[in-house]
């Protein structure tokens, strides 16, 4: 029983953080562009990165703080939908930032 619950305890640290990969955030992007539509995946989601998973909430990086705030209060929902489907894992919150917070550009 012990060592059930110390592999229990391993896996979820390894899966409590994870950079998502390029091609998982073009799957995400791909499917917000098909709920959102074309013009408006254009206009709010330009420059969108999916970028990292801790614990359970996605990190977003959009291209603005306008864009961010209006992505995390009309699409969160819709986002942690489809990023739980693409990373095969519960994705509980979604924080939209602006680009300029993101640590690293890839």
């Amino acid at each position: 029983m012990l060592a059930l619950l110390a592999n229990s305890a391993v896996d979820y640290e390894v899966r409590s953080a994870m950079m998502v990969t390029d091609v998982q955030d073009q799957a995400i992007a791909a499917r917000m562009a098909l709920i959102v539509g074309a013009d408006r995946f254009d206009r709010l989601f330009r420059a969108v990165r999916f970028d990292e998973v801790d614990g359970d909430i996605l990190y977003v990086y959009a291209q603005d703080e306008d864009a961010a705030a209006k992505m995390e209060d009309e699409f969160a929902l819709h986002i942690s939908i489809v990023a739980a489907k693409v990373l095969e894992r519960e994705i509980n919150g979604v924080l939209v930032l602006p680009r300029q917070l993101m640590k690293s550009e890839r």
